[in-house]
């Protein structure tokens, strides 16, 4: 019997070589099979004479095969298959291109199904490369290749759609009846979705084109309902546990506000404000700050810290990088020198501890006092990479956790980082991720639907807007003319080179390098010889890159070529130029944090664009950098030109197409939403929906949070 979990291997159908083929794609059950859905559909249903047929359009012709010969053509060596097919309006040739075998399946005199274009060429009208079926004399047939709507299946090299068509009618029609629908019937009716194994059946072998695009809506609703389900579930969970009250100190806020040499936004005093509030609460905080490159998130999260750290609280503060953890322990202790606490730093290679005993003296300290010290409690805010969520690393009251450019981490994670106590209870630690990449409004309902948003959607007082410019190849001498006069008035320049293509066996670090490489020793020895050039790569040791950054900051170095991931949120006030190579190959929102690196001065800054591509996509997509500078709206115009794939990672997510498809839909984004509310308000466990939670559990295993 043929069941859903069956693996391809126990099909007779599928030989060894297909097998493999099948694997390519991911597909390694029947279930896995029937799961891989056509991404196009050609509409072949209706049968018209070949007197009727029109030029460029798809056609389906009912005839016979008059006549059938393979020839070679003299210069490219190809194998043509010509025939010559006629119906009772009219004849018309027909070429197959290197299928030769052709002409041993289809006999001359045999009745056909053929369906394809018509093509005008050199060599005259003609039918090109149809696709065919045998038709018997009497017997009533059923069209699987031509004559019906027929999908196209994304496909591997010698795996077609024809033989994925050929393979999945007898299976689906086996196991139909044992597809159980996980979505619950008031939802169905409600959202008037299909039931799903007739949506299973109108994916692939629609009997119209509205039936084949309502089978993808109910499937599109079933995985961002899942999707919504999981987000939400967590939202809940979160609801249950406690969390440290931290009571705001409203002079003490003041006091810090007061020292700042600059006047807060607008912005930032809201995003606070919203932090603060939760921070009151017993609920664990999950939020998320968002802001522009430059838009003030660490002076935010540093109110925040100073709140938590004198109501006898602990702070961890995580970074992505090394030079970024130093760069927020050096920033974060000159703006809370005066406020009398102890902070520390804490990275894979070194640690560091200012000491309010010693009036904020900075000294090196060994790993094993500095852990000590933090199991005392003696740690009011600790600095660090990801050295933080190590088993030894542990708070004595760890109130509050700030993640730099990094947006998930669970409950599980946060419980981690607290010293294990005899309690019945554990108190979880509040959360606050920062990131400076704007998230469209429909990923921030799904993929991040669990965290809360503040948005820091405006920039400091006095900040000049980037001048921005795409540079053709013709125009590139010029922008390196403009380039040095900047250099000559003492300033400096960030040059980004694109990724190339990662070869077989080679990281993506490796090639970056090479990449970077090339255009240090260009800029050097040929365009730029008598300026002085830093390279920074991720493949350098981190007391190289620290070198090379803290040069870069004291001037030392005109122009620093860089990889396009290493250390984001390097913040130097004298760089005015940004200059990113092959900018085709960066996505919007990465494009625009790169030219927040610069405009972070009062000093006039520019982002130059050099690309060689003519594509309309990439002109589209260079011009909305052009029109835009609100990270906001970059990221839904990203997510429209690009889709989410692109945005998120789809292997990161392992979202099936259609459901990345679907997360640009903000209406039916609202509608699973509602959705899922509506049964977890009913239901929180999922008691009274067993199909729906066993769905859930299977998908929360094939999706990634990260």
């Amino acid at each position: 019997m043929v069941s859903l979990s069956l693996p391809i291997e126990k099909i007779s159908r599928i030989s060894v070589s297909y097998q493999k083929k099948l694997k390519k794609l991911g597909i390694k059950t029947v279930e896995d099979l029937l799961f891989h859905f056509p991404h196009r559909y050609e509409d072949f249903s209706k049968i018209i004479p070949i007197s009727k047929a029109k030029i460029g359009e798809n056609c389906c012709f009912l005839g016979r095969i008059l006549k059938i010969e393979n020839r070679k053509t003299p210069k490219k060596k190809m194998v043509l298959t010509e025939a010559i097919f006629q119906d009772k309006s009219s004849a018309i040739k027909v070429i197959w291109f290197n299928q030769p075998y052709l002409k041993r399946v289809l006999k001359e005199g045999e009745r056909v199904c053929l369906a394809g274009k018509i093509v005008l060429s050199k060599g005259g009208i003609y039918f090109q490369n149809p696709a065919y079926e045998k038709v018997p004399e009497k017997e009533k047939k059923e069209f699987l290749h031509t004559a019906r709507i027929v999908p196209v299946y994304p496909e591997t090299e010698g795996l077609s759609s024809r033989w994925l068509r050929y393979i999945i009618r007898p299976i689906l029609k086996k196991v139909k009846d044992q597809i159980k629908d996980p979505l619950p019937f008031e939802i169905r009716k409600k959202f008037n979705l299909l039931e799903k194994k007739e949506a299973l059946w109108q994916i692939h072998f629609p009997t119209s084109l509205k039936l084949a695009k309502a089978a993808q809506e109910r499937f599109s609703f079933e995985e961002l309902f899942k999707l919504e389900l999981l987000m939400l579930r967590e939202r809940y969970k979160l609801a249950k546990k406690k969390a440290f009250s931290i009571p705001i100190n409203l002079n003490l806020i003041k006091k810090f506000v007061k020292k700042l040499p600059f006047k807060l936004t607008d912005a930032q005093r809201k995003c606070t404000w919203q932090i603060l509030k939760d921070l009151e609460k017993e609920i664990p905080m999950n939020r998320l700050l968002e802001g522009d490159v430059g838009s003030g998130k660490t002076i935010v999260a540093t109110i925040c810290a100073l709140n938590v750290a004198k109501a006898g609280y602990q702070v961890a503060f995580m970074a992505p990088t090394e030079i970024l953890a130093k760069q927020h322990f050096k920033e974060i202790s000159k703006l809370l020198e005066d406020f009398n606490l102890n902070l520390a730093l804490l990275t894979g290679k070194e640690d560091k501890f200012i000491s309010k005993k010693l009036k904020g003296q900075l000294i090196e300290i060994s790993r094993k006092k500095l852990l000590e010290k933090l199991e005392k409690g003696e740690i009011d805010i600790l600095i660090g990479t990801h050295a933080l969520i190590q088993e030894k690393v542990k708070f004595d009251k760890l109130a509050l956790v700030i993640l730099d450019e990094q947006h998930r981490f669970g409950v599980e994670q946060r419980a981690k980082l607290i010293k294990k106590k005899n309690k019945k209870e554990l108190k979880i630690p509040h959360l606050l991720s920062m990131t400076a990449t704007p998230i469209p409004r429909t990923l921030s309902l799904t993929i991040y639907g669990d965290l809360d948003l503040s948005l820091l959607n405006e920039l400091p007082k006095g900040r000049k807007k980037v001048i921005t410019k795409v540079i053709p190849p013709q125009k590139r001498e010029k922008a390196y003319q403009f380039i040095r006069r900047e250099v000559k008035k003492g300033r400096q320049v960030f040059v980004i080179c694109p990724r190339i293509e990662v070869k077989k066996g080679e990281d993506l670090e490796t090639t970056e390098m090479k990449a970077v490489k090339q255009e240090y020793e260009k800029l050097s020895k040929k365009i730029f010889p008598d300026l002085k050039i830093g390279m920074l790569h991720g493949k350098m040791k981190p007391k190289e890159k620290e070198e090379i950054m803290k040069k870069f900051k004291e001037g030392k170095i005109d122009i620093l070529v860089s990889t396009s991931v290493v250390e984001v949120g390097i913040d130097v006030p004298k760089a005015t130029v940004m200059m990113i190579e092959g900018a085709e190959r960066f996505g919007l929102a990465q494009l625009h944090q790169f030219r927040g690196r610069v405009g972070r001065s009062s000093l006039q800054s520019f982002c130059f664009l050099f690309t060689d591509s003519k594509s309309k996509k990439t002109k589209k997509r260079l011009e909305a950098l052009l029109r835009y500078s609100d990270g906001f709206k970059l990221a839904e115009k990203d997510l429209e030109i690009r889709g989410p794939g692109d945005l998120i990672g789809k292997r990161q997510w392992g979202l099936p197409n259609l459901s990345m498809e679907a997360l640009k839909d903000l209406s039916l984004v609202e509608k699973t939403r509602e959705a899922a509310k509506e049964i977890l308000l009913k239901d929180p466990e999922l008691k009274n929906y067993p199909l729906l939670k066993k769905e859930l559990e299977k998908f929360e295993g094939k999706i990634h949070l990260e």
